[in-house]
């Protein structure tokens, strides 16, 4: 059997509702009223800071930490996932961070039939996908069993003892200008993390908000990374969500996952280390 892609297509859905197996999931960031407003049919709404994070103490993991494997257990059992669900995840955000995490926590404790719209909310609406504003109710499942995050992650002490060694590369995936510390519209400090390379999220979608092809990003990333080991890899962003867009994109390429550093730069900025402010 072949691997199944991270991405779904937005004109291959119309097969979705066919299939009791199919769970769609909306994780729209902050946008619970627009899915009260309009969603993709079938679809269960996940939030972002409830269900996908446990929040606590920003300078101790960040703005997102994982929750925990008993939360997310909860958490997949409300949202009506079993082990033989095939999740479909989208949000309404250009690119699809927050279906991203979903997508990486997922595959993280083993569940392999996950994929992420393509293009998003707004990519499946002009598919053709039916939209309603009626609530779905999650099937009564049993209890979705999960040890632990079996993806590769980093820690605020490994990014602070390699993040300057020339075998190792941490990738910073926000926008240039808060990467340059020019703009900081969400947490306190302005600036990165001394040796990460930029490579906003954003370059890996075309104009239309849609992932680059995989041979593109391959080619992207394979210049960037210049053959070193996946475990000597590490992505952040700001709080752990917006770096699963660039996890699943590597993923997208057939490149190996690299390490998500989920305390980001969110944790990083809190914790008096070193900083680079300004370029």
């Amino acid at each position: 059997m072949s691997k199944l892609s991270p991405l779904i297509q937005p004109e291959d859905l119309t097969w979705l509702n066919l299939d009791d197996e199919i769970v769609i999931i909306d994780a729209s960031a902050g946008s619970k009223a627009r899915y009260d407003e309009q969603h993709l049919a079938g679809a269960i709404f996940a939030d972002v800071n409830e269900d996908l994070a446990n929040i606590g103490d920003f300078a101790s993991g960040g703005r997102h930490p994982l929750p925990t494997s008993e939360q997310f257990s909860a958490v997949l059992q409300k949202l009506g996932i079993t082990k033989n669900s095939h999740v479909i995840v989208y949000d309404d955000k250009n690119g699809g961070n927050a279906a991203a995490r979903l997508w990486w926590m997922l595959r993280a404790i083993g569940h392999e039939k996950v994929q992420v719209i393509d293009g998003g909310f707004q990519a499946a609406v002009k598919a053709g996908f039916p939209t309603t504003n009626k609530v779905q109710i999650p099937k009564s499942v049993e209890k979705y069993d999960v040890q632990d995050w079996n993806l590769p992650l980093s820690d605020i002490n490994e990014v602070e003892k390699v993040a300057k060694a020339n075998n190792f590369v941490v990738i910073d995936v926000r926008d240039a200008s808060r990467y340059a510390g020019l703009t900081e519209p969400i947490d306190l400090i302005a600036g990165h993390i001394p040796g990460a390379v930029n490579i906003p999220f954003t370059e890996n979608l075309d104009a239309s908000g849609r992932f680059l092809s995989p041979e593109v990003l391959k080619e992207q990333y394979t210049s960037v990374l210049a053959g070193l080991q996946p475990e000597n890899i590490i992505v952040h962003c700001g709080s752990g969500i917006t770096a699963c867009h660039t996890l699943l994109a590597m993923d997208y390429a057939g490149l190996p996952i690299p390490k998500l550093y989920v305390g980001s730069w969110s944790e990083w900025s809190r914790n008096n280390k070193e900083m680079v402010l300004k370029n």
